[in-house]
């Protein structure tokens, strides 16, 4: 290449990386965006309008929460992929949407590793194995010896098919080589309705939604899917004391689209981690029964992978279809 043509593509290349750099300075200097692939009044878009009020303190900006519920978190998942990489645009992505969605639908418009740049991970929840008092099981390895003496005869609802509580009693099938009848419901309310009135006699549901009916008598709480016991429930063991190994649970965390600058994701990764550092988003991760997680980006990119490896295995071993 002659020294001339060389010598005006260093400096035009520097000129962009000068540009770049100080629109990394400014940002923000507009409103950002925080889209969230499920329904007003859920769960993950309570966390996530905490998380926007706060990250707008951090940022000096307001962040807008955008609601794009449907077809499994899909919906919102593509908006956000598709949106420019500029740290306008924010999306708060989870296991369903991420990890389990992309394996069951086959035609799924991203993809939750290359279309997307993670910021951190920000919380880890589990689900509690639990059961009808009707069902003589004190603890995971008698609900073994039961299942196993009774192939297909233990019913176990879930949140439908390939829900977080769906896929974490398939995985427990597979490690313990026992058969139960799943019978998928429309949400999680449907199925610990349907354990507590005895239609169902097993079910793995989130650890803030059996605790309650395990207090008042209506379930019985074998074990958490955690790897470590929980903190706020140290005498609960968990699957794994019995059925080593044994680790499943859901996720929520902060990305954005792919391609967006280095300066902005670890500009976001401070103000997140300040956001999940107060009291009020402790209490309400306690409440929920979640761990705050406040992982660096690179982590979060190989957890991301794993956990989309790990739920395609199970979707394909299951034979599990879109609904």
């Amino acid at each position: 290449m002659p020294i001339k043509t060389t010598f005006f593509r260093f400096f035009a290349l520097s000129g962009i990386a000068l540009a770049t750099g100080v629109w990394a300075q400014n940002y923000p200097a507009k409103p950002v965006r925080l889209v969230v692939p499920w329904a007003a009044a859920s769960g993950t878009d309570l966390m996530s309008r905490m998380i926007a009020q706060k990250l707008g303190e951090n940022l000096g900006v307001q962040v807008v929460v955008d609601n794009r519920g449907g077809a499994g978190a899909t919906i919102g998942t593509e908006v956000a992929a598709k949106s420019a990489a500029d740290g306008y645009t924010l999306y708060i992505g989870g296991s369903v949407s991420m990890a389990i969605s992309p394996v069951i639908y086959p035609k799924v418009a991203y993809d939750p590793v290359r279309d997307f740049a993670p910021v951190s991970l920000i919380t880890r929840f589990y689900n509690a194995l639990s059961v009808h008092p009707s069902v003589p099981a004190k603890s995971v390895r008698e609900l073994i010896v039961i299942a196993k003496a009774r192939p297909g005869a233990l019913v176990v609802p879930s949140a439908g098919a390939g829900s977080t509580s769906h896929l974490a009693a398939e995985l427990f099938q597979s490690m313990t080589g026992t058969k139960m009848l799943h019978v998928p419901y429309k949400g999680g309310g449907q199925m610990v309705v349907a354990v507590i009135s005895g239609e169902g006699q097993a079910m793995f549901s989130p650890v803030s939604t059996a605790v309650p009916h395990g207090k008042t008598g209506k379930l019985r709480l074998l074990g958490v899917s955690s790897a470590q016991r929980i903190a706020s429930l140290p005498e609960v063991p968990t699957i794994a004391e019995t059925i080593k190994g044994y680790d499943y649970g859901g996720w929520q965390g902060l990305l954005v689209p792919a391609g967006t600058p280095a300066d902005i994701i670890n500009r976001l990764h401070a103000a997140v981690l300040k956001v999940i550092a107060t009291p009020e988003f402790k209490d309400y991760a306690a409440g929920e029964g979640s761990d705050i997680v406040g992982s660096a980006p690179d982590w979060f990119v190989q957890f991301l992978k794993s956990e989309v490896t790990k739920n395609a295995a199970l979707v394909k071993a299951a034979g599990i279809k879109p609904e």
